[in-house]
């Protein structure tokens, strides 16, 4: 027996307001059960994940009114969750544990009339021991860690920001074809070389957008799939990796990450080699982490993946369409459902003037913390071994 997403739901998605995360989230699971063709009384599993506003936890099942669940809980790797969430999820139909699992996750950090900026500001916090003293050198944001780690991959293997560029020109390309997109205007290299400084060597055209909403997905039985509404989006394996980078002379942060082992475990589980992937939907907080990503997965091999992207093979028409709803930097933030909503629209064949030409093998990644967690799934709209 094996395990399918049925359902997807997705909020509207960007500046969003008026909606706490919890009625978002509660929207996103009927939206979700609506689209599976099942009732609300269906699901006997749900799986919670919030962002930086805290909510919604486990108390979302009493706003939806689901009685008598069989697996309640909130999971949190950040942005390697959504993966975490499926994967748990399909454990537990397999085991017998739950036979209908929801997973949802819900954010609305963006404030009317402020910046998006200040969503994730973290200036005005309290700075202790060592915090305090990486604080005072002037690390106090994600932002200059993940710049910490692009300029690692550099210094290393001499990747370039017009390498990185090529990332953002080829992502808002798709975004360009996805109506949901945030950002859909088209941009050339020199546009990202012309954007400012966030943290460098990271432009403001390297750097993910910032959203309110909420998306969920549905995981039963292959068996329970083929009676419901939705083609079924198979799940042929999955893997985590959490590597414990110590951010110290001579370690390997910012040249490697989670998805060596996570990609390794989750390929080996669907019997597949990276020469099987068609369509590549990767979590893009930053350009960056496409790129090494790329590496680790083993699309190419470790310090070309600069050059991989820029040779057009992640675009439309490419030889590895990748991030093709325009991901987290041109469409929408919602940590790891961002890259795993757009890969049940690809397996389904629902992406429209998007929709990649091959669909058979899609892989979809996540990443949390500042390279300290990732997880990897590997969906298709086949019957695995068929």
């Amino acid at each position: 027996m094996g395990t399918s997403i049925v359902g997807l739901g997705m909020t509207e998605l960007g500046k969003v307001y008026g909606r706490s995360p919890r009625r978002l989230a509660a929207d996103a699971v009927r939206l979700a059960a609506r689209d599976a063709g099942l009732a609300l009384g269906d699901l006997d599993g749900l799986l919670v994940s919030h962002g930086m506003g805290g909510s919604p936890g486990i108390e979302l099942a009493g706003t939806l009114g689901l009685r008598d669940l069989r697996l309640l809980s909130q999971v949190n790797s950040f942005g390697a969750t959504a993966g975490a969430m499926v994967s748990f999820a399909a454990m537990s139909v397999l085991n017998g544990t739950a036979t209908t699992v929801a997973c949802v996750f819900a954010d609305a950090p963006l404030k009317p009339k402020q910046s998006a900026g200040s969503a994730y500001n973290r200036s005005a916090r309290e700075w202790y021991g060592f915090g305090g003293m990486t604080a005072a050198l002037g690390l106090r944001s994600v932002n200059s860690f993940y710049a910490l780690a692009a300029q690692r991959h550099m210094a290393r293997y001499g990747t370039t920001s017009e390498q990185l560029g090529a990332i953002a020109v080829s992502t808002r390309e798709w975004a360009s074809r996805n109506p949901l997109a945030q950002m859909r205007d088209p941009i050339t290299l020199e546009d990202h070389q012309n954007s400012r400084w966030v943290s460098e060597p990271l432009h403001l055209l390297d750097c993910c957008l910032v959203s309110n909403g909420a998306v969920a997905v549905i995981v039963t039985s292959e068996d329970r799939a083929r009676d419901l509404a939705r083609p079924p989006v198979r799940l042929w394996g999955w893997g985590q990796g959490h590597p414990g980078h110590r951010k110290e002379r001579g370690g390997d942060f910012g040249l490697t990450t989670g998805a060596v082992s996570s990609g390794a475990t989750a390929m080996k589980m669907a019997g597949i080699t990276p020469s099987d992937v068609d369509v590549c939907e990767l979590y893009d907080c930053y350009t960056y982490t496409v790129l090494v990503s790329l590496e680790d997965y083993g699309f190419c091999a470790k310090g070309e993946g600069g050059a991989f992207a820029a040779s057009g093979a992640l675009g439309p028409g490419g030889s590895l369409p990748t991030n093709t709803g325009g991901g987290q930097l041109s469409a929408y933030y919602m940590w790891g459902m961002t890259p795993l909503s757009e890969a049940v629209i690809q397996a389904r064949g629902d992406g429209g003037e998007r929709q990649a030409a091959s669909n058979d093998v899609i892989l979809v990644s996540g990443n949390g913390g500042i390279l300290d967690h990732h997880s990897t799934l590997i969906v298709s709209p086949h019957r695995k071994g068929a």
